[in-house]
């Protein structure tokens, strides 16, 4: 049994996006929870097992896996051939795990500094700032339309940022070019109506 803790409009939007990329609404149970948001609303739901009170949660025959990127990684080798992850083997495989472990590392980090205003010469000699970002997203992009050459968890988790923050979103025509094909899949569509249906309920 599988079961998905969730918020709406959260980081666990975008696992809901992977869910319907993958086609494996029927496999997974979500279950709704409140959180303390950044404008200070919400509360801490005393039914999410997330050791902070966060989301995303996956809860799979009572293994409890948190954090977007290892979520993801969690449901792409559980269900390979749903096509959105290289499979063990494969030569991209490391660049898609990479990919995972960058975003969570250093891209959201870095996103929420620049959003907070946050600026310590130790903290950017560590993970850096926006430009290099920008610098290792383009280079990948140049050598094919997605981050590891086909559509990918990777390109989900790691466009969500600019999608979620789109005062953040590089000046380049090739990385826009790439969000933007990233917010024209259905699937994204399907997770914001899925998210719109249960704040009206």
């Amino acid at each position: 049994m599988l079961t998905l803790i969730h918020a709406v409009n959260s980081r666990s939007t975008r696992i809901l996006v992977l869910i319907d990329e993958m086609k494996i609404w029927d496999k997974i149970e979500i279950r709704q929870v409140d959180i303390q948001r950044a404008d200070g609303s919400g509360r801490r739901d005393p039914s999410n097992p997330h050791p902070e009170g966060k989301v995303p949660v996956l809860i799979h025959d009572g293994t409890v896996i948190t954090e977007g990127a290892a979520i993801m990684l969690y449901l792409t080798a559980l269900f390979p051939d749903a096509g959105r992850a290289p499979k063990p083997g494969d030569p991209r495989r490391g660049e898609y795990l990479t990919w995972l472990f960058w975003y969570q590392g250093v891209m959201e980090p870095v996103t929420w500094a620049e959003v907070l205003g946050i600026r310590h010469p130790g903290f950017e000699r560590n993970f850096r700032g926006l430009p290099e970002i920008a610098t290792r997203l383009r280079a990948a992009l140049e050598r094919g339309p997605w981050l590891c050459g086909d559509y990918s968890a990777a390109d989900l988790l790691c466009a969500s940022a600019f999608t979620f923050m789109p005062q953040l979103m590089p000046d380049d025509d090739l990385i826009r070019d790439w969000v933007a094909r990233y917010q024209a899949r259905p699937s994204l569509a399907r997770a914001k109506d899925y998210d719109a249906a249960l704040t009206a309920a």
